[in-house]
């Protein structure tokens, strides 16, 4: 009996160890979901073996448990590998603090439409980038008194997906869609802040394991931006880790930089031991001083995110 159990949790082990090691030597779309998951599924496999370790005193329970160490060590590093320092970004000084709100609020999540409302209303954020933006297009009129400046639900677009709202006017504006799968799900727009023109950008990406098209959609965002000069902020729902392969490339051709550790967007079940798949990305001379989690998910499937950041003054 207990040479059975070793042997099933050792199995268990080998199967989702090879699963997250398959990225090492292959770039398969298929693998995209469980690439995100590697820091947790080299936890999981661990806990296997070390149980299994209990159950028989065997070399291959110990070789299980030193694979998933070193695949749990690399994923901590990939996740720095593209971060910058909040340290430096908070004493920077003679630049203006700023907040921006991005959010997934779940285009079925009616019912919660008055709260999320209530919440963009009241964050005091000086720019608002909302996700699957439906369930509050009918409190649209209420949203124009603070944020009278829109892209999305109605502005360039007939549909009401993505959407950035702004409390100052738009000196450029863009909105188009990123491959064949979804419709205007990309926007840009230039706004003054307080005299140094910042660029804002809005990206959902479908889930990456979609046949290949969250790879082609990285492709066409990298270029999209490929252009785009001065200070650049970028918020989304990307549905992947930054440790997936496809996003680290993405974010080496860009230059675009995340806060560490970034705060789990997903599942809601997890709370703060999720997963990043919603993020903000920084290009310098920006600077990102804080991304934190917005707590109640107030019905959605992703949690939103508040990010301070810096923009120094225009010389």
């Amino acid at each position: 009996m207990r040479h059975t159990v070793y042997c099933v949790l050792c199995v268990l082990a080998t199967l989702a160890l090879g699963i997250i090691a398959a990225r090492y030597v292959a770039d398969l779309w298929v693998l995209g979901f469980f690439e995100s998951l590697q820091t947790h599924i080299s936890l999981f496999a661990i806990i296997l073996a070390l149980i299994a370790f209990l159950f028989k005193r065997h070399w291959y329970a110990m070789f299980l448990t030193v694979a998933g160490a070193v695949l749990a060590i690399h994923s901590v590093f990939m996740l720095q590998e593209y971060a910058t320092s909040s340290l430096v970004a908070s004493a920077e000084a003679g630049g203006g603090h700023f907040r921006l709100l991005s959010f997934n609020i779940e285009d079925s999540n009616f019912e919660n439409g008055t709260r999320i409302t209530d919440l963009i209303v009241g964050s005091n954020a000086d720019v608002v980038e909302i996700f699957e933006a439906g369930p509050i297009f009918s409190e649209m009129d209420r949203i124009l008194k603070v944020y009278p400046y829109r892209i999305g639900c109605g502005v360039m677009t007939t549909d009401c997906d993505s959407l950035i709202l702004s409390k100052r006017p738009f000196q450029t504006q863009m909105m188009r869609s990123l491959g064949s799968l979804w419709d205007n799900r990309f926007i840009l727009a230039t706004i003054n802040m307080d005299g140094q023109p910042v660029n804002f950008a809005s990206a959902h990406l479908s889930k990456p394991y979609f046949d290949e098209f969250h790879q082609v959609e990285l492709g066409l965002l990298a270029a999209a931006l490929e252009d785009v000069k001065g200070p650049l902020l970028l918020a989304g729902d990307f549905n992947a880790s930054v440790i997936t392969p496809d996003m680290r490339d993405f974010l080496a051709a860009t230059g675009l930089r995340h806060a560490f550790p970034e705060p789990a967007t997903w599942p809601i079940a997890a709370g703060a031991y999720g997963i990043t798949i919603d993020h903000v990305f920084a290009r310098a001379p920006l600077r990102l001083i804080s991304v934190t989690q917005i707590r109640d998910a107030m019905g959605s499937n992703h949690f939103g995110l508040m990010t301070e950041f810096s923009v120094p003054r225009h010389q």
